[in-house]
């Protein structure tokens, strides 16, 4: 992993348009390009997760925000682009971390008829998400995420930036833990 593109930017600053859980003005903003059918993807989520669960206590709600942003890898992945539209459906509801948590967790069973029982149990309103699905009301989004990350560098998921750098060491808790209090200072 020593071509240029692993030192590459976050050239697509983090927003108020992206799927976040924190604020903007954190000590550590991390920035994960996600794929819902990635098995990578899904275990760096929950290493996230778990990270901000030991973390936040210590180092205070504020310290840390994450960023969600679509990548899927549709030429290896056949269901992640309908589960980034999904879970975008589901935000349009006010269920996109519910809907992303379900996705990852159940990323063997992403077929139509799983989709449509992840929403059924989120209480969506069933007509409203298939009609936003059958239409791809969310397609650009998820395309700018993608055109976002390709431009920043990003190849494939999970790609994870700290701090608008790109993270390359390992996916483990100590690293990332490491290399976010490096950020911070």
């Amino acid at each position: 992993m020593n071509d240029d593109s692993s030192h590459s930017p976050l050239l697509v600053p983090p927003s108020t348009q992206d799927w976040m859980q924190g604020v903007l003005s954190a000590k550590v903003v991390l920035v994960m390009y996600g794929d819902y059918q990635d098995p990578k993807s899904a275990d760096a989520y929950k290493l996230i997760k778990r990270l901000k669960q030991e973390h936040s206590a210590s180092l205070g709600e504020d310290y840390l925000c994450f960023v969600f942003r679509h990548f899927p890898q549709t030429q290896i992945h056949p269901h992640a682009q309908r589960a980034a539209e999904v879970a975008e459906a589901a935000a349009a509801q006010g269920q996109f971390w519910s809907m992303h948590d379900t996705l990852f967790v159940h990323q063997q069973k992403l077929e139509n008829g799983y989709l449509l029982e992840y929403a059924n149990d989120l209480e969506l309103d069933i007509p409203q998400f298939l009609k936003d699905l059958s239409k791809h009301v969310h397609i650009d989004r998820i395309n700018e995420d993608i055109e976002g990350g390709i431009h920043s560098g990003v190849k494939t998921a999970p790609a994870l930036f700290i701090n608008n750098i790109r993270y390359t060491r390992r996916w483990k808790i100590t690293e990332l833990t490491t290399a976010m209090i490096a950020a911070s200072y």
